[in-house]
């Protein structure tokens, strides 16, 4: 279950276990010459086969300095670890798009102060206009 917190970053979010088999398959066909981990080469492929994309050289040399320096590549446990992180960001984005898009109702890519105001009319009709003005200005201005 995806979960969020008021304001923040999603808390948890489980896997189905048809997505964890999903990934653990992934691995085992990434994983050439069944050596128990993979390289950084085998961990860009997994990625295109569950995320569509080719990782960045950037992304493939963080995620291959995080993982344990004494293996030679991602252990499985790792690799469920990371692909579990990736697939929250990737909710919790699409969570954040879809509550713009509904605050965005003229569809202009940005927010305006009456469009944040209705949408907080609809949603919290007894809130004060103040604590909307404090909420937009505190969103808008990190």
């Amino acid at each position: 279950m995806f979960s969020s917190q008021a304001g923040g970053r999603p808390r948890t979010w489980e896997a189905r276990p048809s997505e964890h088999k999903k990934w653990v398959e992934v691995f085992r066909a990434c994983d050439e010459d069944n050596k128990g981990y993979l390289s950084r080469e085998d961990f860009k492929v997994a990625v295109v086969m569950l995320f569509g994309y080719k990782p960045s050289k950037i992304e493939a040399d963080s995620v291959m300095s995080s993982v344990d320096p004494n293996t030679s590549g991602i252990q499985l446990k790792e690799f469920l670890d990371i692909v579990r992180k990736k697939k929250e960001a990737q909710l919790y984005r699409n969570e954040v798009r879809h509550i713009f898009t509904a605050f965005d109702r003229h569809y202009r890519g940005y927010l305006t102060l009456e469009d944040f105001k209705k949408a907080f009319k609809q949603v919290a009709p007894k809130l004060s206009e103040r604590i909307i003005l404090e909420v937009f200005r505190g969103i808008f201005s990190s």
